[in-house]
């Protein structure tokens, strides 16, 4: 028969970041358990609020299984001791032995009989050993206990089969309790199981499910927001959050001086969300609203008026202080911010941000021409990109740096472009962000992500294994995207060499970098759908341009996909395979003494012009299809020639005419790289 398993383990608050993998790890830790004690069961589900660690675990039997284990013991004539270690082993006597002849000697085989036991025991022991290594980011000690959790634990509630689970961990011992809301319904009351306790939960005031408290705030959200005419921004990161801090959402709006609109929207949100953990709203028009919502974890008696006012004064002070700093930087230029960038240091062995600015100088300048920018303003926006990083905004708000540069360049006149590069160059940060598109934007981007790869690998600080402290992998896949998203015809390997002269200090040569960068590329491609040893095939030929590069893969891939693809892979690794074994000498190939010796001859100076021109054109969907048509000779080669002649000068021809396809191929990607 089996039984419901029931744990709430009830503390203090628990952080909303630490929550959801709690969970994941509290259903992980007891499912190892219960697996290795032999037990199965049927669905295991946790659940997390700030104050509760839940999981249930239905359909688990009532004590593990019988288990009979024979083991094989050494020979009846074996020394005494061997006999007695092997006993020993086993935690058997010789009495529970069997003696049985293998291959005519008699050896002892002992049988292990163990009886199952109850499932309350394996529990108790499970729960107590996952309470006290509990995998916790942070976790701390309170009263004269030795346990840790993050948070003190304060109750643990164990049912299997409606009946309590006993345990004693420090001064706690578990029971069928728990507790309500801690302020709307604190007090304590017995379950006798999961349905029962979920619905006197909800009766208490506690929403168990975080999924269904992100949905209660989302929909009270954008009805407070419908009533005032405005628009609910949703944030789903945000609204996780939120969801993790109260047990019983109530949702509010507020409002707060509208005369604080004149700050940058960028910095206001960032206020709200950040500290005050705050929803912001919009207007019909899109424009930033000056309302908010917040969310309480209480059901006051006004309705929520006070606890509205009383965070529309707290935000008030914080949005006072972000207009005092947006106020005080206006007063100057990002020119004259621009001398205490000597004073910060970018990396001790890399010099400071003034120096890698002169260095982001000169490679924005020379990189202009190929993005399409004027090289004044690629210059001028190089100069200007880290200047806010002294400003009194960034300094207290370090996620708007670049943002709020692009706003002092615009307020002291500079050009469009000069002001989005500055905004854009840190740009793409990840997979999601747009990437820069606009030409000096692009430059001063590539500029500033390039000197950060040259530099690290300069001094040998490379990325190993997990650990990647300088986020060199992003900015390798930032310069992939900024190249390719763009079209922008840059060979990498001098690329970094003429970045490497830029530095005053001494670097280690950069062996590395294009293959880091090869395997960057097949990380993001394979995304994509695009095959590994596709990549790697078009790689071997040693280029180093992004753009010729994928659009070889790009059409190789596709080649690959049909038919006359596949067959022309399968004939090039059979010619491959043959010269190999023949180690013949080159030489060249004549029209030989059969139809298709004549027939793949004629193929291969038909193909050899437009593959040729194709080439140089790099309309590689043109060189596919040339290749496409060396398909059916070399297929009919196969079929009718026997390469390896006794006639040496048959011999010889048909394997300079195997090598001549074989170079015709390897032009668009070493096809020895790909699989199948």
């Amino acid at each position: 028969m089996t039984q419901e398993l029931l744990i709430e383990l009830f503390s203090e608050e628990i952080p909303a970041r630490m929550q959801q993998k709690a969970g994941e790890d509290f259903r992980r830790l007891m499912a190892d358990e219960l697996k290795a004690a032999g037990l199965t069961f049927g669905a295991m589900d946790a659940f997390t609020t700030p104050r509760r660690l839940t999981l249930v675990v239905r359909d688990l039997p009532a004590q593990t299984p019988d288990t009979r284990e024979e083991r094989k013991g050494p020979a009846t004539a074996a020394p005494e001791k061997a006999v007695e270690g092997f006993l020993r082993g086993a935690g058997v006597t010789r009495d529970d032995c069997e003696i049985r002849e293998v291959k005519g000697r008699e050896f002892l085989f002992a049988i292990i009989e163990k009886k199952g036991v109850q499932t309350t025991e394996v529990i108790a022991a499970a729960l107590t050993k996952i309470i006290r290594n509990f995998p916790w980011p942070k976790s701390q000690r309170w009263g004269a206990g030795n346990l840790r959790w993050v948070r003190p634990l304060q109750n643990i509630l164990c049912l299997y089969g409606g009946t309590a689970v006993e345990l004693s961990l420090d001064e706690l011992t578990s029971s069928t309790k728990t507790f309500g809301h801690r302020f709307l319904a604190p007090e304590w009351f017995d379950v006798a199981d999961f349905a029962d306790y979920e619905a006197k939960l909800l009766a208490h005031k506690v929403m168990l499910r975080p999924s269904d408290r992100a949905a209660m705030i989302a929909e009270a959200a954008e009805s407070l927001a419908s009533d005032t005419g405005l628009t609910w921004v949703e944030d789903k990161g945000l609204l996780q959050e939120v969801s993790g801090l109260v047990e019983w959402p109530v949702p509010l709006m507020g409002s707060f001086d509208p005369a604080f609109l004149d700050v940058p929207e960028e910095v206001l949100i960032l206020t709200m969300k950040k500290d005050q953990k705050y929803f912001v709203l919009r207007d019909m028009k899109g424009q930033l609203a000056p309302h908010f919502i917040t969310i309480s974890n209480l059901e006051a008696t006004d309705g929520g008026t006070a606890i509205a006012e009383g965070n529309a004064r707290v935000i008030a002070a914080r949005l006072a202080d972000a207009k005092f700093f947006w106020e005080q930087d206006l007063k100057g230029r990002l020119d004259d911010l621009l001398p205490a960038l000597k004073e910060i240091i970018f990396h001790i062995d890399l010099g400071t941000v003034h120096e890698r600015v002169e260095r982001m100088k000169a490679v924005a300048s020379s990189l202009a021409e190929r993005c399409g920018a004027d090289a004044s303003d690629a210059v001028r926006a190089a100069e200007l990109s880290k200047a806010d990083l002294t400003s009194n905004m960034v300094y207290e708000f370090p996620e708007v740096q670049g943002v709020m540069g692009r706003y002092y360049a615009q307020k002291q006149g500079e050009s469009e472009a000069v002001a989005d590069a500055l905004r854009d160059h840190y740009a793409p940060a990840g997979p999601s962000d747009d990437c820069p598109s606009a030409p000096v934007s692009i430059a001063v981007a590539l500029a500033e992500k390039l000197d950060t790869l040259v530099g690290f690998f300069g001094i040998e600080q490379k990325p190993t294994g997990s650990k990647d402290p300088y986020a060199l992998r992003r900015a390798a896949l930032g310069v992939i995207r900024l190249i390719t998203e763009n079209d922008i015809r840059l060979n990498l390997a001098p690329s970094f060499e003429a970045v490497k002269c830029e530095f005053s200090c001494d670097l280690a040569p950069l062996d590395d970098l294009l293959a880091f960068f090869m395997d960057r590329l097949k990380v993001q491609q394979k995304e994509k759908g695009v095959r590994f040893d596709v990549i790697d095939a078009v790689a071997a030929l040693g280029g180093d341009d992004l753009v010729d590069i994928l659009n070889r893969v790009n059409a190789l891939q596709s080649f690959l996909a049909t038919e006359d693809g596949s067959n022309l892979v399968a004939g090039y690794k059979r010619a491959n395979n043959i010269l190999k074994k023949a180690a013949a000498e080159n030489g060249l190939a004549g029209q030989g003494t059969t139809e298709a010796e004549a027939a793949l001859y004629d193929a291969l100076e038909a193909a050899a012009t437009p593959v040729a021109s194709s080439l140089d054109s790099e309309d590689y969907a043109a060189v596919m299809s040339a290749l496409a048509s060396l398909r059916g000779p070399i297929d009919q080669f196969f079929e009718d020639v026997m390469v390896n002649s006794e006639v040496d000068s048959e011999r010889q021809n048909r394997l300079a005419l195997l090598a001549s396809f074989v170079a015709n191929v390897n032009k668009v990607a070493d096809f020895t790289q790909l699989e199948g």
